[in-house]
């Protein structure tokens, strides 16, 4: 008879069937790979496909549906599946929902803070490193809109986020340029909730001209602490807005 230690051991770990869809999306995922289907062909018909896997209509669709998440395949109404090349932005359209869910959370917009200080300084040294004349040139004109749009807060919130986006593409990395695009509603929201605070477009335009000048001078470190310095001063802002000044939680919105 088999032991009551052996026995609780299996059953730490309890075999699942897995399903027909997720078993259909794995062969035709291993097809797409092995060069079977290569980038740019159609791949079978539903039914063709339900014939070849032995599974039903419903299946075969789930299973496309989840390619077609991971960007291995395009779907549109009335055409055979098409094999594609996943990109950075599918990458970051598959995280930025859970993203969303995390930062509803209690303590999400922390960590946010927290992991977005620790890409965008990363930006702003690389793109110290790698920007060219015209790069800087673009940085500048992304500086100037930022100023011209002090006093019309809706204007100033999109040339801010169009600042740092200018910097993610300066990277020549398209992943970071992705993750902005991905966080672009959160930067928003957030810059919403920090240009509440009186005065707060004053040391808002001062970072971005401390970071354009980091980057300028070609400068890695001093354009990384001046992000650093720059989003310490957003986080702060926000804390302020969230409180009142009575001391009690603000309306965020």
């Amino acid at each position: 008879m088999m032991r009551d230690q052996a026995r609780r051991e299996i059953g730490a770990w309890p075999i699942r069937r897995e399903k027909l869809s997720d078993l259909a999306a794995q062969r035709l995922e291993a097809l797409i790979r092995d060069g079977t289907f290569p980038t740019g062909t159609m791949l079978p018909s539903e039914r063709e496909l339900m014939k070849v896997f032995h599974v039903g209509r419903t299946s075969i669709r789930e299973a496309l549906y989840a390619l077609h998440r991971q960007g291995l395949i395009r779907l549109r109404t009335g055409e055979r599946p098409k094999v594609t090349t996943p990109t950075p932005e599918t990458l970051i359209t598959e995280l930025s929902g859970a993203a969303r869910s995390f930062l509803a959370q209690p303590g999400g917009a922390e960590h946010f803070q927290e992991a977005r200080a620790l890409l965008e300084v990363g930006i702003a040294r690389l793109a110290a490193q790698r920007c060219t004349d015209d790069d800087i040139v673009k940085l500048r004109r992304a500086l100037d809109a930022n100023i011209a749009a002090r006093g019309d807060l809706e204007r100033f919130e999109r040339t801010d986020v169009a600042f740092h986006y200018v910097l993610a593409t300066i990277t020549r990395n398209p992943i970071y340029a992705a993750v902005h695009d991905g966080l672009v509603e959160w930067l928003t929201s957030q810059r919403t909730i920090s240009l509440q605070v009186a005065g707060a477009e004053d040391p808002a335009l001062e970072g971005h001209r401390q970071i354009f000048e980091g980057v300028a001078r070609r400068d890695p470190e001093g354009a990384a602490r001046a992000m650093e310095d720059h989003l310490a001063s957003v986080a702060a802002l926000i804390r302020r807005a969230m409180v009142g000044d009575d001391g009690q939680a603000g309306d965020p919105r």
